[in-house]
Protein backbone atom coordinates (compact mmCIF):
# COMPACT_ATOMS: atom_id res chain seq x y z
CA UNK A 1 0.00 0.00 0.00
CA UNK A 2 2.92 2.63 0.28
CA UNK A 3 4.35 1.57 -2.40
CA UNK A 4 0.81 2.24 -4.41
CA UNK A 5 0.87 5.93 -2.50
CA UNK A 6 4.01 6.89 -3.29
CA UNK A 7 3.80 5.86 -6.68
CA UNK A 8 0.65 8.08 -6.57
CA UNK A 9 2.43 10.64 -5.27
CA UNK A 10 5.15 10.89 -7.53
CA UNK A 11 3.22 10.66 -10.62
CA UNK A 12 2.52 14.20 -10.87
CA UNK A 13 6.22 15.09 -10.66
CA UNK A 14 7.00 12.15 -13.49
CA UNK A 15 4.66 13.82 -15.96
CA UNK A 16 5.75 17.35 -15.47
CA UNK A 17 9.04 15.71 -15.95
CA UNK A 18 8.35 14.07 -19.06
CA UNK A 19 6.21 17.35 -20.58
CA UNK A 20 9.77 19.49 -19.78
CA UNK A 21 11.70 17.67 -22.24
CA UNK A 22 8.88 16.12 -24.72
CA UNK A 23 6.33 19.49 -25.30
CA UNK A 24 9.08 20.07 -27.65
CA UNK A 25 8.83 19.02 -31.05
CA UNK A 26 11.10 18.03 -33.10
CA UNK A 27 12.96 21.00 -34.74
CA UNK A 28 12.98 21.15 -38.91
CA UNK A 29 15.56 22.56 -40.77
CA UNK A 30 15.48 23.36 -44.01
CA UNK A 31 15.70 20.61 -46.69
CA UNK A 32 18.96 21.68 -48.76
CA UNK A 33 22.27 23.97 -48.41
CA UNK A 34 24.71 24.59 -50.64
CA UNK A 35 27.39 25.13 -48.71
CA UNK A 36 29.45 27.17 -51.45
CA UNK A 37 26.31 29.90 -51.82
CA UNK A 38 26.20 29.90 -47.72
CA UNK A 39 30.34 30.68 -47.56
CA UNK A 40 31.50 34.55 -46.64
CA UNK A 41 30.87 37.03 -44.39
CA UNK A 42 27.60 37.31 -42.37
CA UNK A 43 26.62 39.97 -39.78
CA UNK A 44 24.38 39.17 -36.62
CA UNK A 45 20.60 40.85 -36.63
CA UNK A 46 20.13 39.20 -33.60
CA UNK A 47 21.08 36.63 -31.11
CA UNK A 48 19.23 34.83 -28.01
CA UNK A 49 21.93 35.83 -25.35
CA UNK A 50 24.66 32.76 -24.41
CA UNK A 51 27.85 32.54 -22.32
CA UNK A 52 29.79 32.16 -24.95
CA UNK A 53 29.21 35.92 -26.38
CA UNK A 54 28.66 37.85 -23.50
CA UNK A 55 31.71 40.04 -24.15
CA UNK A 56 30.18 40.71 -27.31
CA UNK A 57 28.70 44.20 -27.52
CA UNK A 58 28.12 45.08 -31.31
CA UNK A 59 29.51 44.22 -34.73
CA UNK A 60 29.25 40.83 -34.34
CA UNK A 61 30.49 38.71 -37.96
CA UNK A 62 31.17 35.49 -38.74
CA UNK A 63 33.13 34.45 -41.97
CA UNK A 64 32.64 30.57 -43.05
CA UNK A 65 34.77 29.33 -45.90
CA UNK A 66 34.90 25.61 -46.92
CA UNK A 67 37.86 23.78 -45.99
CA UNK A 68 37.46 20.05 -47.71
CA UNK A 69 35.36 18.25 -45.65
CA UNK A 70 35.41 21.11 -42.86
CA UNK A 71 33.74 24.16 -42.96
CA UNK A 72 36.20 26.82 -41.57
CA UNK A 73 34.94 28.98 -38.84
CA UNK A 74 35.85 32.32 -37.58
CA UNK A 75 33.45 34.55 -35.35
CA UNK A 76 34.01 38.55 -34.45
CA UNK A 77 33.13 41.36 -32.28
CA UNK A 78 33.45 44.49 -30.96
CA UNK A 79 34.29 44.46 -27.16
CA UNK A 80 32.79 46.91 -24.11
CA UNK A 81 36.41 48.37 -24.02
CA UNK A 82 36.73 48.94 -27.85
CA UNK A 83 38.81 45.83 -28.97
CA UNK A 84 37.98 43.07 -31.04
CA UNK A 85 37.38 39.81 -29.64
CA UNK A 86 37.70 36.51 -32.16
CA UNK A 87 37.50 32.89 -31.88
CA UNK A 88 38.50 30.31 -35.07
CA UNK A 89 36.39 26.93 -35.22
CA UNK A 90 35.35 24.56 -37.56
CA UNK A 91 32.36 22.93 -38.51
CA UNK A 92 31.67 19.73 -39.84
CA UNK A 93 27.98 18.29 -41.40
CA UNK A 94 25.77 15.71 -40.01
CA UNK A 95 25.37 13.23 -42.77
CA UNK A 96 21.97 13.06 -44.15
CA UNK A 97 21.10 16.32 -43.46
CA UNK A 98 21.17 18.12 -46.77
CA UNK A 99 23.77 20.29 -45.19
CA UNK A 100 21.21 21.99 -43.31
CA UNK A 101 22.84 20.54 -39.78
CA UNK A 102 26.43 21.01 -38.69
CA UNK A 103 28.30 21.00 -35.44
CA UNK A 104 30.59 23.44 -35.04
CA UNK A 105 33.55 23.36 -32.03
CA UNK A 106 35.80 26.04 -31.20
CA UNK A 107 37.11 24.45 -28.43
CA UNK A 108 37.69 20.53 -29.25
CA UNK A 109 36.41 18.09 -28.45
CA UNK A 110 33.29 19.73 -27.92
CA UNK A 111 30.94 20.73 -30.45
CA UNK A 112 27.54 22.44 -30.55
CA UNK A 113 24.69 22.26 -32.91
CA UNK A 114 24.43 24.99 -35.41
CA UNK A 115 21.12 23.75 -37.89
CA UNK A 116 19.59 26.32 -40.50
CA UNK A 117 15.94 26.85 -39.72
CA UNK A 118 15.03 29.48 -42.55
CA UNK A 119 17.46 31.00 -45.67
CA UNK A 120 16.05 32.79 -48.32
CA UNK A 121 16.30 32.22 -51.84
CA UNK A 122 19.30 34.23 -52.14
CA UNK A 123 21.45 33.56 -49.29
CA UNK A 124 21.04 37.00 -47.25
CA UNK A 125 19.24 36.24 -44.47
CA UNK A 126 19.41 33.14 -42.25
CA UNK A 127 18.16 32.27 -39.09
CA UNK A 128 19.92 29.74 -37.18
CA UNK A 129 19.60 27.87 -34.31
CA UNK A 130 20.06 24.57 -31.79
CA UNK A 131 17.59 21.36 -31.34
CA UNK A 132 17.04 22.17 -27.23
CA UNK A 133 16.11 25.88 -28.55
CA UNK A 134 18.56 27.87 -25.84
CA UNK A 135 20.55 29.01 -28.94
CA UNK A 136 19.20 31.20 -31.85
CA UNK A 137 21.10 34.05 -34.44
CA UNK A 138 19.56 36.02 -37.40
CA UNK A 139 22.14 36.48 -39.78
CA UNK A 140 22.11 38.57 -42.69
CA UNK A 141 24.80 39.43 -45.34
CA UNK A 142 24.34 43.20 -44.82
CA UNK A 143 24.80 44.90 -41.82
CA UNK A 144 21.39 45.79 -41.47
CA UNK A 145 18.35 44.06 -42.22
CA UNK A 146 14.72 45.66 -43.36
CA UNK A 147 12.46 45.70 -40.42
CA UNK A 148 9.75 43.45 -41.96
CA UNK A 149 12.41 40.67 -42.72
CA UNK A 150 13.74 40.64 -38.89
CA UNK A 151 10.49 40.77 -37.87
CA UNK A 152 9.41 38.09 -40.26
CA UNK A 153 12.61 35.41 -39.12
CA UNK A 154 11.71 36.48 -35.28
CA UNK A 155 8.17 34.95 -36.01
CA UNK A 156 9.48 32.14 -37.72
CA UNK A 157 11.66 31.52 -34.70
CA UNK A 158 8.56 31.60 -32.73
CA UNK A 159 6.66 29.19 -34.27
CA UNK A 160 9.68 26.76 -33.95
CA UNK A 161 9.10 27.33 -29.68
CA UNK A 162 12.31 29.73 -29.44
CA UNK A 163 11.21 32.78 -27.12
CA UNK A 164 10.97 35.27 -29.69
CA UNK A 165 11.28 38.38 -26.76
CA UNK A 166 14.82 37.18 -25.56
CA UNK A 167 16.03 37.81 -28.72
CA UNK A 168 18.07 41.04 -28.61
CA UNK A 169 19.75 42.95 -31.72
CA UNK A 170 23.23 43.76 -32.24
CA UNK A 171 24.48 46.69 -33.33
CA UNK A 172 26.55 47.21 -36.66
CA UNK A 173 28.30 50.20 -37.15
CA UNK A 174 31.71 49.43 -39.29
CA UNK A 175 32.75 46.01 -41.40
CA UNK A 176 35.61 44.50 -39.51
CA UNK A 177 38.34 43.26 -41.59
CA UNK A 178 38.08 39.02 -40.98
CA UNK A 179 41.18 37.79 -40.33
CA UNK A 180 42.37 35.32 -42.53
CA UNK A 181 41.97 33.82 -46.17
CA UNK A 182 38.77 33.07 -48.22
CA UNK A 183 36.72 36.70 -46.95
CA UNK A 184 34.16 36.05 -49.50
CA UNK A 185 31.17 38.15 -49.76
Amino acid sequence: MRSMIRVLLMLPALCLAGLSFGADAPLPTVPQVDLARYAGRWYEIARLPNRFQRQCVADTQAQYRQDGNRIEVINRCRTADGGMDDVRGHAKVVPDSGNARLRVTFFWPFYGDYWILALDEGYTEVLVGAPDRRYAWVLAREPQLPESRLQALLDRAAALGFDRSAFQRTPQSATITTAGPGDGR
